[in-house]
Formats: structure tokens, C-alpha cells, sequence
């Protein structure tokens, strides 16, 4: 080997010796994060899973309209105007800017 190639390789263990060391930094940081994601992925699983089963859901949200129409018209209206706010918002976020 020459001194190039035995330099580049030392440099390459080096990087990844600094890499495996940064990474385990990374997860340490991360760790206390764990239970936010866990419930992040709980409520995606959820989600998911009601997508397959829609019936469930059109059968709880009329059981909800029969039983408290005033509490789901003011959630409804609620929900619109989050809706609405949050596609101006993504509007203005996702227009270009002129620099």
C-alpha cells in the first residue's frame, strides 16, 4: 500500500470512529423524546386503522350527532375554521418569496 492509500484509510476509521461516537451522543439526546414519539405513533396507527374501518367511524360520529348536536355543530364549525386557517397558513408558507 502506499502512503496515500494508508492515509485515506486511517481517515476513513477515524471518521467512522467519530461517527459511531456522535451517533450514540444522538440517541442518548433522543432518548427522553421516546414517549412523544410512541404516542405520535399510536395516534398514526389509529388513524390508519379507522381509514379501514370507516363504518366505525360514520357509526360514532351519528351516535354523537343524535346524542349532543350542539357540542358536534360547535366542534364541526371548530373544525372548518382550523381547516381553513391552517390551508391560508400552508398558502402563505408555500408562496414563493421575491428576493
Amino acid at each position: 500500500m502506499t502512503a496515500d492509500r494508508i492515509e485515506l484509510a486511517l481517515r476513513k476509521q477515524r471518521l467512522q470512529l467519530e461517527s459511531d461516537f456522535l451517533r450514540e451522543q444522538w440517541c442518548a439526546h433522543v432518548a427522553g423524546l421516546e414517549p412523544a414519539f410512541r404516542t405520535g405513533n399510536r395516534i398514526v396507527d389509529g388513524v390508519r386503522w379507522l381509514r379501514r374501518h370507516p363504518p366505525v367511524f360514520v357509526a360514532g360520529a351519528v351516535a354523537l350527532l343524535v346524542a349532543r348536536p350542539r357540542s358536534v355543530v360547535r366542534w364541526l364549525r371548530r373544525t372548518v375554521v382550523a381547516w381553513r386557517s391552517w390551508r391560508r397558513l400552508r398558502g402563505w408558507l408555500d408562496a414563493p418569496t421575491s428576493d
